[in-house]
C-alpha cells in the first residue's frame, strides 16, 4: 500500500509530558513531507494550541481540532465547524458543575476555565497545564455557568476533568439520555469531552481526506488515547504509541516504541524509507492525482 497521508494525535505522540517536541520527531515529519505525504494533526486540543504545534512542525495541511469539531489551516477560514448552541452549553456546564472537578469551554478564540472544586485542583494542574506553553487566551472564572449568564457562548467542545473516574461513565450515560444534540467522549480515566452530535476525530479525518482526494486506505493514523481508537481501526494503517493504553494497542496494526525511545520518528522512518516520493509515483501513473 502507498500511503499519502499521515495523521498524528498531539499528546502522547508528538508532544511529550513536558510539552516539548523532540528534534528527531521534527526531522522525521519533515522527511515524510518531503516525500509528498500530507501530514495533519488530529487532536482534542483547541485550534490555537494545535496550530502552534503545526507551525513548529512546518505542517501546512488543515488540522483537525476540538475533537473533530473545528478543521482549518487558519483560524478565521475554517473548512468545517460545528458548535454546541449557547443555551445547551449553559445547561450542560451547569450539570457538570454538580460533580467534583473542573469545567473548560474550548472556543477557537479563547477558553473559559472554571475554578476546580473540592480535591481536584492538583489533578487539573497536572493534566491541563501541559497545554500551557501552546495556549491562546485562557480566562479563569469562579463558576463557568455564572459567567455564561452574562457572556453566552457557543463552543465546539466542552471538557470536564473529574476527581472520581467512575463519574466519567456516569456523566456520559446521563448526557446520552438527556440530550440528542451532543456526544460524550471519554478521553482518559478522568476526562470527558462533550461534542456536537456526530463529531469525532475519525469523522473529521475522513472529511479532510475526502477534500484532499485521499482514500482512507491511504491514511496512516498514529494515536495514544482512547478517543483515537476509531481512527486507528478505520484507516489504512493504525499505529499505537508504546505507552498507549492496552485497549488502544489492541486495535492497532503496529505498536511502536514509547516516546522516550523515539517511537514516532522510528516508526516513520521504518514505514516510509522504501516508499517513493508521491510526485514520482504520480508521474509514473502508479497513483492518480
Amino acid at each position: 500500500m502507498i500511503y499519502r497521508m499521515m495523521a498524528l494525535n498531539i499528546d502522547g505522540s508528538v508532544v511529550n509530558e513536558n510539552g516539548k517536541i523532540a528534534k528527531e520527531t521534527k526531522e522525521a515529519i519533515e522527511y515524510v513531507q518531503n516525500k509528498g505525504v500530507r501530514v495533519t494533526l488530529v487532536t482534542s486540543r483547541n485550534f490555537a494550541s494545535a496550530r502552534k504545534v503545526a507551525k513548529a512542525l512546518k505542517i501546512d495541511c488543515p488540522i483537525i481540532t476540538h475533537g473533530g469539531a473545528y478543521i482549518a489551516a487558519e483560524r478565521d477560514r475554517p473548512l468545517y465547524v460545528r458548535k454546541i448552541s449557547e443555551a445547551l452549553t449553559y445547561e450542560i456546564t451547569q450539570f457538570l458543575e454538580g460533580f467534583p472537578g473542573q469545567v473548560q469551554l474550548s472556543h477557537e478564540k479563547q477558553s473559559i476555565v472554571g475554578k476546580a472544586n473540592n480535591q481536584s485542583k492538583l489533578t487539573s494542574t497536572v493534566s491541563w497545564d501541559r497545554d500551557s506553553r501552546f495556549l491562546y487566551s485562557k480566562q479563569y472564572v469562579n463558576v463557568v455557568s455564572e459567567h455564561l449568564l452574562e457572556n453566552p457562548l457557543a463552543v465546539p467542545k466542552i471538557s470536564v476533568l473529574l476527581q472520581h473516574k467512575e463519574d466519567v461513565w456516569d456523566i456520559a450515560a446521563s448526557l446520552k439520555g438527556m440530550y440528542e444534540e451532543v456526544d460524550a467522549v471519554p478521553t482518559s480515566d478522568h476526562t470527558l469531552d462533550i461534542l456536537p452530535k456526530g463529531v469525532s476525530k475519525l469523522r473529521g479525518l475522513l472529511y479532510l481526506s475526502e477534500r484532499l482526494g485521499i482514500r482512507k486506505e491511504q491514511i496512516v493514523m498514529v494515536g495514544a488515547g482512547i478517543d483515537d481508537v476509531d481512527a486507528i481501526r478505520c484507516c489504512g494503517l493504525g499505529v499505537a504509541m508504546g505507552e498507549a493504553p492496552r485497549e488502544v494497542k489492541a486495535h492497532a496494526d503496529w505498536v511502536t516504541r514509547s516516546q522516550d525511545l523515539k517511537g514516532l520518528p522510528y516508526f516513520i522512518t521504518e514505514l516510509f524509507r522504501k516508499q517513493h516520493p508521491i510526485p514520482f509515483l504520480k508521474k509514473m501513473n502508479i497513483i492518480r492525482s
